[in-house]
């Protein structure tokens, strides 16, 4: 493949894309990949404004005009204050936090919404501000109410005031791969890099055939059978000329055949 620009991908909080760099450098080492971590708030902001290639990104998202493969998905866990009842527990299941206050919009996790006391009731108080999650956390250490993260989240946010709990019945966070969908306008080449990427992260071989590098490699090898623009007598010499000769099929074509088969012939 070609060298390209260096290829910029970004990754939210709880994705670790190391494995993926360590995959390209072993295979692409002529073409950089710088990787920078952004919130979840602002996931897609850098590939809609052109300034990064690819994302790593928390589904769900708005798909307008992207490319868009799911990876994997992660469990859900509870977060609440060391001293809450969760603590308690190893799991849990949704249905169990009926009463708790969820820091958290009720539609994003409509299994909560559905069995939620002080919603059924009309009770329920408005969010107050958070800016991210961080923040959020910040309200559940002092106690205002609980949080449902991803488990990579909340074990890469941990803090020794907080423990969380794996919990059940409600929908498990989800990982994707975007990218902006240009409809052919990018130069083969970079589109090459691009297709490259999507392969190591989808866990294909470095000798997959559906590598765009493995692709360029198979069509510069010389085809089989193809003529080089040279006679085999010319290459060979007078070895490649004996050589089409054929055998000597008088004498067995072992030396000296023939003259034992004349001399056969005269007895």
């Amino acid at each position: 493949m070609p060298e390209s620009r260096e290829l910029t991908v970004t990754f939210v909080p709880g994705v670790t894309p190391g494995k993926w760099l360590h995959r390209w450098q072993e295979r692409m080492p002529d073409v950089p990949l710088a990787a920078k971590p952004v919130s979840e708030e602002r996931q897609l902001d850098a590939v809609l404004a052109g300034k990064a290639d690819m994302a790593f990104v928390r589904m769900p998202v708005d798909k307008t005009g992207l490319h868009v493969i799911p990876l994997y998905s992660e469990l859900s866990v509870v977060v609440a204050p060391k001293d809450h009842p969760i603590a308690a527990f190893e799991e849990l299941d949704v249905a169990e936090l009926a009463d708790e206050y969820l820091l958290a919009d009720p539609d994003d996790f409509p299994e909560w919404r559905d069995i939620s006391s002080e919603i059924a009731a009309g009770t329920r108080k408005p969010l107050p501000p958070m800016a991210n999650v961080d923040e959020a956390l910040d309200l559940v250490e002092a106690g205002l109410g609980i949080l449902i993260l991803p488990m990579s989240v909340a074990r890469l946010l941990s803090r020794k005031t907080l423990r969380s709990r794996l919990l059940h019945g409600v929908q498990e966070s989800s990982i994707a791969l975007a990218w902006p969908d240009t409809k052919g306008q990018l130069p083969e080449d970079e589109e090459a890099v691009i297709q490259e990427f999507v392969g190591v992260v989808r866990g294909r071989s470095a000798n997959s055939s559906r590598q765009p590098s493995v692709q360029a490699k198979q069509d510069a090898a010389p085809k089989k059978g193809a003529k080089t623009g040279k006679s085999s007598t010319a290459a060979g010499g007078k070895g490649a000329k004996a050589k089409t000769a054929g055998p000597n099929l008088r004498g067995g074509g072992r030396p000296g055949g023939k003259a034992r088969a004349q001399k056969r012939g005269r007895r």
